[in-house]
C-alpha cells in the first residue's frame, strides 16, 4: 500500500456506525462472547474470476471493520472447487485489493491449506454418527428432498458408522467414479430450512487442483469448508453477503460439532446491486469469452480492473462503498451515484487540459501569420499547489465541431456568424463565416480576434456569454479517445435471464481518432496521476496501452452529473 493511500485512509473520517459494528460492539463488551479478543475478519474470494464492484463493498466492509477496531483481516482464497480456479485470478485479486488501499500483511491463506483438517472433521462427524456416505445420485437426491410438508429421505441414512468410514476412505483413495457417492451431514431431514436436510459436505471430483495437484479426489462443499477455515484462522466475525443467511444454521452446526480452535460468528449484509450492469461471474465470463467485450479489464466492465482502466480511483470507490451504507435489505444503487463519487474525487485532483475530440479548424484572419504567443494556465483551480502550465496560441486553432453552427438555434451561445465568444484564457473572437466542401460540410471556421482582450478580458465591459476551448493547430499532439457509456441499454439486464446479452448497448464504446490535445499533455505522461479533465468535456485517463507516440484516452465520466440527490 502506497504512502499516499495510507495517508488518505488515516485522514478520512472514521467509518460510520452500522448494524455490523453494533453487533461487534456488543460482542467485545464485558458481557460479550468475544470480550478481550481482537476483532478478526477475513475476505475469502473464490479465485475463479476477477473481482467486481460488488466485491469492493465486501472488501471495504471486511478490511474496514478490522481497521475500525484496530483488528486484523485475512485474505483467503476459497479454492475448494478445482473446476474453475486459476492462478491468474489469484494474482489479479491481490492486485485489486492493494489498489483499493488495503493490505493483509502476512495473513494470506488458501482454503486448500486446511484440506487435511477438513477430512479429519468429516471422519470425526462419521464417528459421532453425524455423517454418512450416501449413494443417491444428484437427481435422486433432488427427487427425495421432499417439500415443506414432506421430509426428505435417504435409504443410506442409517448406514453403520464403520461402513461409512470404510467407504469414505475408499472415496478418498479414488476407488469410485464421480457422482457415485457423497458424504452427507446427518442433521434433520424434516427441517424447514432445506440447507439442514442432510446436506452434502463432500463430493468426488477427479480434477487436479492448482495447489494440491492430485493428492485429493474428494473435495469439501463450501458450506462445510467455510466455517472450518474461519475457525482455523481464529476469525471472530465472518462477514458475508445476505444469501448465506439461510446457511448460518449449518455454519454454526459445523462449528459446534467439530473439534476446532476457534468459534467465529457469521453476520450477513446485503449485496451491492447496480443498475445497467451485471455482476454474475458466469455472465461476465460469457461476455469475455463471447467477445462482447475486450477482456476482463474492458473499461465498460464492472470489474475492478476494468474500472481502474476506465479511470476510477481507489478513493472514489471506497467513498462510494462507504456512502451506500451497510444494510440487511437488498437494493439497487444507481450507476450514476458511482459516477458522482468519481466526479467529486476527480474534480479535486484531476489536471485540466484542453482537448478537441471532433476537431474543426478555426482561422483567425486578422491574427499575424507566423506569430505565436504563450499563456500560463492553472493546472487545477481547486489546488494551487498543482501550479501552472504554458500553452501556445497562433493564427490557426482547432475547436469542437459542435462549437460552430451556421444557423444557430435559440439560446446557442457559441460560434456563429456575427457572434463573439471567448477562446479559453486567450482572446475574444468574432465569427465572420466558414468554408464548406463539395458535400456542404464545414471544414473551416473564420473569425477575427480583439487584441485588447488578451486573457479573455473585456476592457470596455461588453458581455460575452460563450467560452469555448481550443488547441493550437501548430502545437498539439494527436490522440485516440474512447468514449464509454453503459454496457447495457436496460436498467436490469438480469431480468432477461440467459438472454441478457441481447441487452448490450451497441453504442457503449465510440472510438474517436485524430483528436487534438494541447502539447503540454506530454509533461504529465510519466507522472501519476494519469487523470485529466478535458475542459468542457469530461474526465479522462491514459489507457494502459498508451505510449508517448500514441496517446489513448478513456473517458472515465462526463462533466454532467446525472445523479439526483433525493
Amino acid at each position: 500500500m502506497s504512502d499516499e493511500i495510507i495517508k488518505e485512509i488515516e485522514n478520512e473520517e472514521e467509518m460510520a456506525s452500522n448494524f455490523i459494528h453494533t453487533m461487534i460492539d456488543n460482542d467485545i463488551s464485558e458481557d460479550g462472547n468475544y470480550y478481550g479478543k481482537k476483532v478478526h475478519t477475513r475476505f475469502p474470494p473464490e479465485p475463479n474470476g476477477y473481482l467486481h464492484i460488488g466485491h469492493a463493498k465486501a472488501i471495504c466492509i471486511d478490511f474496514g471493520t478490522a481497521q475500525k477496531y484496530n483488528g486484523l483481516c485475512n485474505l483467503r482464497m476459497d479454492d475448494t472447487n478445482p473446476t474453475k480456479e486459476d492462478v491468474e485470478y489469484v494474482d489479479a485479486i491481490k492486485e485489486d485489493i492493494h489498489w483499493l488501499g488495503f493490505d493483509w500483511d502476512d495473513r494470506f491463506y488458501y482454503a486448500s491449506e486446511y484440506f487435511d483438517k477438513m477430512y479429519e472433521c468429516a471422519v470425526e462427524l462419521i464417528n459421532k454418527g453425524l455423517a454418512y456416505v450416501c449413494e443417491l445420485s444428484a437427481q435422486q437426491m433432488h427427487d427425495y428432498r421432499g417439500d415443506l410438508s414432506t421430509p426428505a429421505t435417504s435409504p443410506y441414512r442409517d448406514r453403520p458408522i464403520e461402513e461409512s468410514l470404510a467407504l469414505f476412505e475408499r472415496m478418498k483413495n479414488g476407488e469410485f467414479e464421480e457422482g457415485k457417492m457423497t458424504l452427507r451431514a446427518k442433521i434433520d431431514l424434516a427441517s424447514g430450512n432445506f440447507n439442514m436436510r442432510d446436506p452434502v459436505i463432500y463430493r468426488i471430483n477427479k480434477i487436479s487442483h492448482h495447489r494440491t495437484g492430485d493428492k485429493w479426489c474428494i473435495y469439501p462443499m463450501y458450506d462445510f469448508a467455510h466455517p472450518i477455515e474461519d475457525a482455523m484462522e481464529n476469525i471472530t466475525h465472518s462477514l458475508c453477503s445476505l444469501e448465506f443467511e439461510d446457511h448460518r444454521p449449518l455454519y454454526e452446526w459445523v462449528i459446534n460439532n467439530c473439534t476446532l480452535p476457534g468459534n467465529p460468528r457469521q453476520i450477513e449484509f446485503a449485496r451491492l446491486g447496480i443498475n445497467n450492469t451485471v455482476m454474475s461471474k458466469r455472465k461476465l465470463r460469457a461476455m469475455v469469452e463471447g467477445g462482447y467485450v475486450n477482456g476482463w479489464d474492458d473499461p465498460r466492465m464492472p470489474t475492478l480492473c476494468g474500472l481502474r482502466r476506465r479511470g476510477y480511483t481507489p478513493r472514489s470507490i471506497r467513498n462510494f462503498c462507504d456512502r451506500i451504507g451497510v444494510s440487511k435489505v437488498n437494493s439497487t444503487v444507481e450507476y450514476s451515484f458511482l459516477e458522482h463519487c468519481l466526479r467529486e474525487d476527480l474534480n479535486e485532483r484531476a489536471m485540466r487540459v484542453m482537448a478537441v475530440i471532433d476537431p474543426i479548424k478555426l482561422i483567425i484572419t486578422n491574427y499575424p501569420e507566423g506569430k505565436t504567443e504563450t499563456f500560463d494556465i492553472e493546472n487545477n483551480p481547486n489546488n494551487e499547489d498543482d501550479g501552472k502550465r504554458t500553452i501556445t496560441f497562433s493564427r490557426e486553432c482547432y475547436i469542437e465541431g459542435s462549437d460552430f453552427l451556421e444557423e444557430p438555434f435559440k439560446g446557442y451561445q457559441r460560434l456563429y456568424p456575427g457572434n463573439e465568444v471567448r477562446l479559453k484564457s486567450a482572446y475574444i473572437v468574432k465569427c465572420t463565416g466558414c468554408k464548406k466542401d463539395e458535400n456542404g460540410i464545414v471544414t473551416e471556421v473564420y473569425a477575427e480576434y480583439d487584441p485588447e482582450t488578451r486573457g479573455g478580458n473585456t476592457p470596455d465591459g461588453r458581455k460575452v456569454r460563450g467560452t469555448i476551448h481550443w488547441v493550437d493547430a501548430n502545437n498539439f499532439v494527436e490522440a485516440t479517445v474512447n468514449l464509454y457509456d453503459n454496457l447495457f441499454k436496460v436498467p436490469d439486464p438480469d431480468a432477461y435471464g440467459d438472454d441478457f446479452l441481447s441487452c448490450i448497448n451497441e453504442k457503449s464504446l465510440i472510438v474517436k481518432e485524430d483528436c487534438k490535445v494541447e502539447a503540454s499533455i506530454a509533461t504529465f505522461f510519466d507522472d501519476a496521476p494519469k487523470s485529466f479533465q478535458f475542459m468542457r468535456t469530461g474526465y479522462f485517463c491514459l489507457d494502459k496501452d498508451s505510449t508517448k507516440d500514441k496517446l489513448i484516452f478513456n473517458r472515465a465520466v462526463s462533466l454532467k452529473d446525472g445523479f439526483k440527490k433525493k
